[in-house]
């Protein structure tokens, strides 16, 4: 007989998972919500029809602030004492079929999380959306939220007979007066957080992707051949205008050509809607047949190249995630690591094979590696597959190492394996696994067999361990100018085996050209590459050339000085994107003064030819500016402000919007602010809010000068411009104002986000001092006081950094000292190691050598 100990419904735990899993099947919802009665709650009526195995007693999960009715087995159940903490209890349960009723009343959420309500500032239209992972179905519906208990799903949603509703299958409506019931049936099994509901005035947009499976020896008997998907775009109405249909749909459709000619499995749902949602926390959401979107990817001003090509990233992100998450789905949330690394391999694998953008794996080795990079180096790394003993954990996990680190590493897993190999497990995984749930274990499998390797020794090197080894190149050149020996020598423990690729660079006739290549296995502690042992020598050794391995390395001062010198003449755009990857990681190590750092980006920043690097170390330069260089030499030079400055006024429009919105977050010159002011009457309004808040922040804008701004632009995103403008107000008082306000609840998730943005303005580190000592006096009551959601970005986002002293320090660190809750200390860590790294590499710009500060 199954029992039941202490339940934690809300932080549910791994073991509490399994033992329910492991009583609980067969399980079907029949879902009635009402979004028509109040504007700030609504009725769930969930009548839950499940099976046991045995006797025993389980728990089922509601999340709400008012005690449900539950009627079980035809039995009224005590719930007076509910709480969501702890579900709802079901006891005493015979082996065999159940039938339970719970009905509840449950607020709509603002925040994000659960069943969300918007209001569109610009007509007063509301607008729903849900969203369920990590566990949060239960915000809307009773239910076993966990990934491994699928179910089968009656639905019905009742809205305005205006509102749209967009759910996972195509719905069927009848009319009553005032009143829409929208109803559809999801047949096929499905884990609860992958259950979506969207309602409201949407604008819709419908197209078709017609085109084939194509059929390899892994793909199931019965799969089709020709295929025709229905296609849904959605966004608020007052966006609709600036929905580009026609890129969007022409990358979906790229996507689904994709993925259809190398997964080997017809894409299993019955369409595929997109819909842009309002106050999104994340990118996107994979609910099957249904994926929400943030909607400020609905671009209504002119944006910068990388927007766009990252855009397309989350697109085809997320339809990958209907193969992987969705048909397969994890176990449990410790391979949460797999679902998000495949999607991401995924995404840049088709976006540079399909889309126009063909060197999207340039942009992921200076975007998602440099994430990676940096989460690794942190004292709350964690193995790529790491153990989630509980919710509270696995939300933590949504980091660089789960999505950048893996998917890195599953792009040298198939350079390790070969690509036929890699992708025929991947599709024997899909086959075997649809609809059902998998772990890596499984997944690992299938690789093994479709390649003939045992690949055990590279889990364990790669999955269990965390750290980034190091490659250097030791080298030496004969007298006919030929390499006599070349090393690749790996450090930082534990040694990995490296698939990876040596070039050697060389200019020639003007121009940086790679002259030899090798590729081999790095195994141990040096590597011998024989193979270009004769070769002429260069100037310049990759030992990860093409990115195929996740490894740092360091250039020798000579190859600085010649990338330096020669960063504009690189022909290829990855070894140029390595190259600055490198300089930033080696100032980051305090191997490269951030001075010598900026200079360089300063430099080469408006030779680059990939927008989406361009953008990416003008960011890095920046946040070298702001925290990485010595104060007095970052407030005598105007080097970074004079190169942002001049790249804004580049006739390439393309190029100027990338300069110029860094040049509005870092402190201007005079000349500068002379830029920003032309642009006040700019016919972009996007355009104009970001002069008008970085010259509100400089001090030299009024209340009035904000307001005349928010007349011209009465849109959603227009308030909450003029929020974050009357946040950057340089004025003690305001801050206070606006870090109370932050403080508290009642805010929604997008409120935070640019009050919070506006509070941390250039030049607001004088009126934030306030806030050095009081913040760790202040921050466990924000913790507990707030959504889970809002906790952890007004914590993160109101930390002091600003308090670059080691007097900060100190109390960061003794603060780590308390009796912290696990998610907050694991936050708070990050956040006191960035300090930490900050005063070390200030004082190597100030000309301490790395020695001296270990």
């Amino acid at each position: 007989m199954s029992t039941l100990g202490t339940m934690t419904s809300l932080n549910l735990t791994e073991a509490e998972a399994a033992a329910r899993s492991a009583l609980v099947y067969g399980v079907h919802y029949r879902i009635h919500v009402d979004l028509t009665r109040s504007e700030e709650r609504f009725p769930a009526e969930t009548v839950v029809t499940f099976s046991t195995r045995e006797p025993g007693t389980t728990f089922i999960d509601l999340s709400t602030d008012v005690a449900p009715i539950v009627v079980l087995d035809g039995a009224l159940l005590d719930t007076s004492g509910y709480v969501a903490e702890r579900g709802i209890e079901l006891p005493e349960l015979a082996a065999g079929e159940h039938r339970l009723e719970v009905k509840a009343d449950i607020p709509f959420s603002r925040t994000g999380q659960g069943l969300h309500r918007a209001v569109d500032h610009a007509d007063g239209r509301p607008y729903f959306y849900t969203q369920f992972e990590t566990a949060d179905a239960k915000r809307m519906f009773a239910c076993f939220d966990q990934p491994d208990i699928k179910a089968t799903y009656d639905l019905s949603v009742v809205a305005r007979p205006e509102w749209k509703v967009i759910l996972n299958e195509v719905a069927e409506v009848t009319h009553d007066g005032d009143r829409a019931v929208h109803r559809t049936q999801i047949g096929y099994p499905l884990s609860t957080y992958l259950v979506a509901v969207c309602a409201g005035e949407y604008a819709e947009f419908r197209d078709v992707w017609r085109g084939q499976l194509t059929h390899h020896p892994e793909t199931p008997e019965g799969q089709p051949t020709d295929m025709e998907v229905p296609l849904g775009l959605y966004c608020r109405a007052s966006l609709a205008e600036h929905l580009d249909v026609d890129r969007l749909m022409t990358e979906t459709k790229q996507g689904f050509d994709f993925y259809h000619r190398h997964f080997g499995y017809a894409y299993p749902f019955g369409k595929y809607d997109q819909i842009f949602v309002p106050e999104f926390n994340a990118g996107a959401m994979e609910n099957a047949g249904c994926v929400t979107i943030r909607d400020e990817y609905v671009f209504r001003s002119k944006e910068t190249h990388y927007k766009y090509e990252r855009r397309a990233e989350t697109i085809l992100h997320e339809l990958a995630h209907m193969w992987f998450g969705d048909l397969v789905t994890m176990r449990w949330w410790g391979d949460l690591w797999l679902n998000e690394s495949f999607a991401t391999f995924s995404a840049a694998i088709s976006q540079s094979e399909e889309t126009a953008y063909d060197t999207a794996w340039v942009t992921f080795a200076n975007v998602e590696k440099a994430w990676a990079y940096g989460q690794d180096q942190l004292p709350t790394t964690h193995p790529i597959s790491t153990a989630a003993d509980d919710i509270e954990t696995v939300e933590q996990n949504f980091d660089g190492i789960t999505y950048a680190k893996g998917a890195s590493v599953l792009k040298q897993l198939q350079a390790y394996v070969g690509r036929d190999a890699f992708f025929a497990g991947v599709r024997a995984h899909f086959a075997q696994h649809a609809f059902g749930n998998a772990t890596f274990d499984d997944l690992l499998a299938a690789l093994e067999q479709a390649s003939g390797r045992d690949l055990s020794f590279w889990a364990d090197q790669w999955l269990k361990t965390t750290g980034i080894n190091r490659l250097e190149v030791e080298a030496e050149v004969s007298e006919d100018g030929t390499y006599s020996r070349l090393d690749i020598v790996q450090s930082e423990q534990p040694l990995r085996t490296h698939r990876a690729a040596v070039g050697v660079y060389d200019l020639r006739d003007g121009r940086v050209t790679r002259i030899s290549r090798a590729e081999l296995d790095l195994t141990g502690e040096r590597t011998a590459v024989d193979e270009l042992v004769g070769t002429p020598a260069g100037r310049l050794i990759l030992p990860n050339d093409d990115d195929l391995t996740y490894a740092l390395f360091s250039l020798h001062p000579d190859e600085i000085d010649f990338v330096i010198a020669n960063i504009a003449a690189f022909d290829d755009p990855m070894a140029r994107t390595l190259c600055w990857s490198a300089a930033w990681q080696m100032t980051r190590d305090g191997k490269l003064r951030a001075r010598d750092f900026i200079e360089l980006v300063a430099r080469g920043a408006e030779y680059e030819t990939e927008l989406a690097v361009t953008e990416r170390v003008l960011n890095q330069a920046a946040t070298a500016w702001r925290r990485f260089a010595d104060p007095a030499w970052a407030e005598s030079s105007t080097v970074l402000v004079d190169a942002l400055l001049r790249g804004a006024q580049s006739a390439d429009p393309d190029v100027a919007i990338i300069f110029e919105r860094v040049l509005a977050e870092v402190e201007l010159t005079d000349a500068a602010a002379d830029h920003l002011r032309s642009l006040l009457d700019s016919d972009d309004a996007d355009q104009r809010w970001r002069a008008l808040i970085a010259l509100v922040a400089r001090g030299e804008l009024s209340e009035e000068d904000i307001a005349a701004h928010a007349d011209r632009d009465h849109s959603s995103t227009g308030v909450l411009q003029a929020l974050k403008a009357r946040a950057a107000r340089p004025d003690p008082e305001v801050k206070a104002k606006v870090w109370q306000r932050l403080c508290a609840p009642g805010l929604s998730n997008l409120e935070t986000r640019y009050l919070l943005e506006g509070l941390v303005a250039p030049g607001a580190k004088p009126h934030l001092e306030q806030f050095s000592e009081s913040y760790y006096d202040t921050v466990r009551g924000v913790w507990d006081a707030l959504p889970p959601e809002s906790a952890r970005t007004v914590v993160a986002d109101t930390f002091p950094r600003w308090d670059l002293t080691e007097e900060g320090l100190a109390r960061g660190q003794r603060f780590l000292d308390t009796d912290l809750p696990a998610a907050l200390r694991r936050l708070l860590a990050e956040e006191v190691d960035a300090q930490a790294r900050a005063l070390r590499l200030r004082a190597v710009d100030a000309g301490a050598t790395v020695e001296t500060m270990r």
